[in-house]
């Protein structure tokens, strides 16, 4: 696999952005499997306590992903612990004996990519490190069902009556975010969708980018299940960390930003005897309680292999992804992501 050119020398970085469950994860491990002996090194940062990301890597079973290859930096946002988490991440992947050719940064779904490109501006990686692109993955399901925001029509109603935009939500604004700090947008779970609502999309997401005024044009890619070329996606050459004012945010004039809009928290549950009952329930808890995002592992008696969970709003995807280990403590966790007041006990007593 060859990519672009590299900046002065320095080892390219990616930034994987994209709201929560867009399918980030699963466009790097179609990375990792089109890698071609290419050293990859991951850093995997999420939103909560538990890191199932990480784990789901780590479970590809390809030869370019071991366990020294991925960095995981769970219970936080990378752009809020830049000093404390991510440099010293980039720097121990420099230090290895063979320093990866291409580092490959996901970041959790509630992050904001700006700050953390800015971050390569800092004097321990300035000189070392570029970012050849930065990567929104979108999913297409989600924003037709207006998710994100409204249809483009309604967006373009809304800014002719009020002069501009005004983003009611939280999610709204991360998303637009994301979008607009982006080289790449990748439309993803295009096969859940028909070609109308896949045209919505793209005209939503031409619209956020117009409005945000970012003069420039980020190009949109369409997949499914993450497939994307490699060559594409790691050649880029953008050396964002040096176009930063031509990439807006809704948090620019902030000395910082939190995520008190949004909360987690660890579900524990008992063995999973049905797995098809269990997909049921926790779609009838997500539509319940308004809850964004669903993920983790699930002990099924009898079945030699974990149970991957994977939820987007009220739509539940569940397989075995690998065997357990003899060592490894046969457990069903879930990670819950919602809005700030979700109601933790309700959604504890309804999945027990």
């Amino acid at each position: 696999m060859t990519t672009g050119p590299l900046t002065a020398g320095k080892t390219p970085a990616t930034v994987i952005t994209g709201f929560l469950g867009a399918g980030k994860t699963t466009l790097i491990r179609s990375l990792l499997e089109q890698a071609g002996g290419r050293r990859l090194a991951l850093i995997i940062n999420e939103f909560g306590d538990v890191g199932i990301d990480g784990e789901i890597l780590r479970a590809c079973g390809d030869p370019t992903c071991t366990e020294d290859d991925v960095i995981e930096l769970a219970n936080g946002c990378l752009c809020c612990t830049v000093a404390d988490d991510f440099v010293p991440a980039i720097e121990k992947l420099l230090a290895r004996p063979q320093p990866p050719e291409h580092i490959i940064i996901e970041t959790s779904g509630l992050a904001l990519p700006k700050p953390l490109v800015q971050a390569f501006h800092w004097p321990a990686i300035k000189t070392r490190v570029t970012v050849d692109g930065v990567v929104a993955v979108v999913d297409a399901a989600a924003a037709a069902e207006g998710r994100f925001a409204p249809d483009p029509a309604a967006l373009a109603a809304q800014a002719a009556e009020a002069g501009q935009l005004d983003h009611e939500t939280p999610v709204e604004e991360v998303f637009e975010d994301q979008l607009l700090c982006a080289d790449l947008i990748v439309v993803n779970k295009t096969d859940l969708v028909d070609a109308a609502d896949l045209a919505k999309v793209e005209d939503l997401i031409r619209a956020a980018m117009a409005e945000g005024g970012t003069g420039r044009e980020a190009k949109i890619l369409r997949a499914s299940n993450g497939k994307v070329d490699p060559v594409v996606l790691l050649g880029v050459s953008a050396g964002a960390e040096d176009d930063l004012a031509n990439r807006p945010s809704h948090h620019d004039e902030e000395e910082g930003h939190d995520h008190d809009d949004f909360t987690s928290f660890v579900v524990d549950l008992g063995p999973q005897p049905d797995p098809a009952a269990l997909a049921k329930t926790l779609e009838r808890v997500a539509a319940a309680h308004g809850v964004l995002r669903l993920k983790g592992f699930i002990d099924v008696p009898g079945k030699p292999m974990r149970l991957l969970v994977q939820g987007v709003g009220t739509r539940i995807q569940t397989h075995f992804d690998r065997f357990w280990k003899p060592d490894e403590p046969r457990r069903s966790r879930l990670v819950v992501i919602g809005e700030t007041g979700l109601d933790r006990d309700a959604v504890t007593a309804a999945l027990g």
